[in-house]
């Protein structure tokens, strides 16, 4: 079994299109592969975010408000999840496709209409999203990101259970899906092949990446 942590923007475009391409090999491949999607906010996302949008860092109003939009857009996802994962999947990718392919404004009204077309429970999500234990959940994620060193999206933590390794391999700063391919095609009696062929990526191994298998169980 394979485990894929996918560290992402709640509204970005190119965490979208590695989500699709991630789910895709959950389907294709012939391993079982359970994934997480954990919103991820800091400084350096933000500035990352507002760069992409061509707004000027020092603008300060421009920059609260998308703040405040990823934020609220995060614990959106956070809410959704406890109607279960596929729910809160179908939000997280509904939001940035209507966002950052369809050029829609985010809104909490946008997240409800993406829910209720999820077949979600809408009283159920209304009282979830103003919880105490949403916004528990997000600092919670944000804390494991702090502790694991990841500072910007798409980033993914790599589980492969058919190796013989107990810990898991961080990929950063990617826009594509080579590196966490392979790191699925590991054989059980090999150690990742990092630099094999023509591939120039690098598997970053530093100690505060190897946790204990049970640590990541906890998101």
């Amino acid at each position: 079994m394979v485990e894929i942590y996918l560290f992402v923007n709640p509204l970005g475009g190119v965490c979208l299109e590695i989500e699709k391409e991630i789910i895709q090999l959950s389907v294709n491949d012939k391993k079982k592969i359970q994934l997480r999607f954990i919103p991820l906010l800091n400084m350096k996302t933000i500035n990352e975010f507002l760069s992409r949008q061509h707004i000027p860092i020092n603008d300060i109003k421009r920059r609260n408000r998308i703040f405040e939009d990823l934020y609220s857009a995060a614990l959106d996802y956070k809410a959704a999840q406890l109607q279960g994962r596929k729910k809160g999947r179908q939000l997280l990718i509904g939001l940035q496709k209507a966002v950052a392919e369809d050029g829609l404004a985010y809104s909490p009204e946008l997240s409800e209409e993406l829910l209720l077309a999820a077949g979600g429970d809408i009283d159920m999500y209304r009282k979830d999203r103003q919880s105490d234990f949403v916004k528990e959940s997000f600092q919670t994620d944000q804390k494991v990101a702090r502790e694991m060193g990841i500072k910007q999206h798409p980033t993914a933590v790599v589980y492969n259970y058919t190796c013989e390794n107990d810990f898991g391999i961080l990929v950063e700063n990617f826009e594509n899906m080579d590196e966490i391919k392979q790191l699925c095609r590991v054989h059980p009696h090999n150690e990742p092949l990092l630099n094999q062929g023509d591939a120039t990526f690098e598997f970053k191994r530093r100690s505060n990446y190897h946790f204990p298998n049970g640590h990541l169980h906890l998101l």
